[in-house]
């Protein structure tokens, strides 16, 4: 069983994914004007350059597959939606066994991972969204407003998990998160906070709709195996239906119009859409070794 400290001695992806999730976390942070902001700023625009030749290497490993994407809107959706089935990390051996073999303690170190690299889907999409063209715009507004509980603090789907974390005891911290989960999380946070990858975070959040309902089944299946209230499990509950509806009009509003407006706009959405997927595939292999699974 996975204790949380992994390895006494970090190594470079380790350091390297803490450092850039303090940064995230003090670049979305809210805060007030600082006599040294000159200082901050230039200590931002050396880490800025780092992560920049960190993506392009993420999407170098892509590129290729990226650009057998179509560039029509029909054949490009056709090939996007075909990454549910054939794309990286798709058909993981590990969500079948937390649905039916993980312990409870099991359950909650993998949990832990999650909640620790969890970037904030409402906000990656508040940040990719800024002068969208119209139709994709009022796409993720709407799936934006889902995510806020339509207004209601309840149903809020950032809160909800942290109500699941917070009634088996988690507790996440980047000290204790594998690298490959902080790498998931400040790719997302990459793509949607520089502008020059915004198409290529439409792509990697829509690939997040689409793929996620199947694992978010059998992560409920799991905690409901393991006695944990359907009040509390109700974020992979919520998730595991609701993304299904979000997915099918992400890629109608969205994706299709963009690529129908500017086909050179394809291979950029696939490209993040691939980098995504390739994170999380990278996630599972990992877990599944702290776990002894083949």
């Amino acid at each position: 069983m996975p204790d949380g400290s992994l390895h006494p001695t970090l190594s470079a992806d380790d350091q390297w994914h803490r450092r850039l999730a303090a940064f995230n976390n003090r670049r979305f942070a809210p805060g007030l004007p600082s006599p040294d902001w000159q200082a901050d700023i230039e200590a931002q625009s050396r880490l800025l350059v780092e992560e920049g030749a960190w993506l392009e290497a993420g999407r170098a490993a892509v590129a290729e597959r990226a650009a057998q994407a179509p560039r029509d809107p029909d054949g490009f959706v056709a090939w996007f939606e075909e990454l549910d089935r054939i794309g990286p990390g798709q058909n993981d051996a590990l969500f079948p066994w937390l649905a039916e073999t993980a312990t409870r303690e099991e359950m909650c170190w993998f949990l832990t991972q999650e909640v620790a690299g969890e970037a904030g889907f409402e906000d990656l999409a508040a940040l990719t969204q800024v002068r969208m063209p119209q139709r994709p715009k009022l796409e993720v507004a709407r799936n934006y407003w889902d995510e806020m509980g339509r207004g209601n603090p309840k149903g809020m789907h950032g809160p909800l998990l942290e109500t699941l974390a917070h009634r088996l005891g988690l507790t996440p911290e980047v000290e204790t998160t594998v690298w490959e989960s902080l790498a998931l999380a400040n790719t997302m946070a990459g793509l949607a906070a520089n502008r020059r990858y915004a198409f290529h975070s439409m792509g990697a959040l829509g690939v997040i709709e689409q793929t996620a309902p199947g694992r978010a089944a059998l992560v409920a299946q799991g905690l409901k195996r393991l006695g944990v209230p359907a009040s509390d499990r109700h974020y992979f509950d919520l998730h595991s239906v609701l993304d299904v509806k979000h997915s099918a009009a992400w890629n109608a509003e969205a994706l299709h119009p963009l690529v129908a407006d500017n086909p050179e706009l394809a291979p950029a959405i696939a490209e993040g859409a691939l980098m995504r997927l390739e994170c999380g595939a990278a996630c599972f292999r990992r877990y599944r070794l702290e776990f002894g699974l083949n």
